[in-house]
């Protein structure tokens, strides 16, 4: 198995915690490893539904997020990924504090992969969890293209 180099982990975190969505949702990716992700968001107002609780688009969000991540570091150099399906169980509400969210990698294949993600509030407290099946792309959806997109030159290697 490959040894993902932590020059290019560290190269993605920074550039997709500039990304405008993650700004917009304050979804910050704090680690990333062969068949794993963590993210952390700050609960603010913005993330209430008009009842006071995180709203499940949040939840999807960041699940959807972390998932893609624990799958991204076991695909080749310039592989990218599209999701396919997202089944998010919302299993308590957040109403304040922060979000932790774990992404495992379940299986890489040469068109699938499979991950799921859970998230917890700040007590250590389940509070959603899903299921991520994605579709592993040549040329589409690619970090190349992000790194384009971010008006940056290029990366360090994925793989030492």
């Amino acid at each position: 198995m490959q040894k993902i180099n932590p020059y290019h982990v560290d190269s993605i975190i920074s550039l997709m915690n500039k990304s405008p969505y993650f700004n917009l949702l304050s979804i910050v990716v704090k680690d990333l490893d062969i068949g794993y992700s963590l993210l952390e968001v700050d609960i603010e107002n913005r993330h209430l539904n008009p009842f006071g609780g995180i709203h499940g688009g949040v939840y999807s969000s960041v699940i959807d997020t972390a998932a893609y991540w624990a799958a991204y570091c076991e695909l080749d150099e310039n592989a990218g990924l599209i999701s396919l399906d997202l089944n998010v169980n919302f299993l308590a509400p957040v109403r304040n504090g922060k979000l932790i969210v774990k992404g495992r990698c379940i299986k890489t294949g040469k068109t699938v992969c499979i991950a799921e993600a859970t998230a917890f509030d700040q007590a250590n407290k389940m509070v959603a969890h899903g299921t991520s099946k994605m579709m592993v792309t040549q040329g589409l959806q690619t970090i190349t293209q992000a790194v384009a997109s971010a008006e940056l030159t290029s990366l360090p290697d994925k793989f030492i």
